[in-house]
């Protein structure tokens, strides 16, 4: 990007449409900006997860998602750029091995929660799934670089082992769910 914005007001979406990178308008409620938006409010949720006290290998990994997530957002952002590789989907293969080896299998379903940071961990795993559903949505209409739908999948099932994870490293137990039978 050679220019930075420098006037954010622009006015030029009250019609109802948004620009994208290469120049081009598109109606808000596009596919493509259903997607971009859920993966910015991804980024968000992992900004949000990051101003919590986290042990530093899980800072340093979610930074790393961040910027990420950036390139898939401008990727989504200009038609037919490519940003998003197999190597940053096998990264996160690498970091979700890294967690799983630290845990006990799980052997029944758990709630989010247990800890404040591991419950935002759960949130930006289920807004993780959300982007996903609507990257999926938008490749029914327009193509879209496979390792974005990738990397989306293994992102929510780290987020998923990192609440686990965080809650171990904190000394707080997962809150396991008792079924209806159970709670009566």
């Amino acid at each position: 990007m050679a220019n930075r914005l420098s006037v954010i007001a622009t006015r030029t979406g009250d019609d109802g449409t948004t620009g994208l990178g290469d120049g081009s308008r598109i109606p808000k409620d596009a596919p493509r900006i259903a997607a971009l938006g859920d993966v910015d409010e991804l980024n968000s949720v992992i900004g949000l997860l990051l101003t919590e006290i986290l042990p530093e290998d899980v800072s340093a990994d979610l930074l790393t998602i961040q910027h990420d997530l950036f390139d898939m957002g401008a990727e989504l952002c200009i038609p037919g750029h490519v940003a998003v590789t197999q190597e940053q989907v096998a990264h996160l293969d690498a970091r979700l091995a890294h967690y799983n080896a630290a845990l006990p299998p799980l052997r029944e379903f758990i709630l989010p929660g247990g800890s404040r940071p591991a419950a935002v961990a759960h949130m930006a795993r289920t807004t993780a799934r959300r982007a996903e559903r609507a990257v999926v949505a938008l490749a029914g209409v327009e193509s879209v670089n496979a390792p974005i739908r990738q990397y989306l999948n293994r992102l929510s099932d780290l987020m998923f082992v990192l609440a686990r994870y965080i809650n171990r490293q904190l000394g707080q137990q997962d809150t396991f769910w008792a079924g209806a039978q159970a709670r009566r």
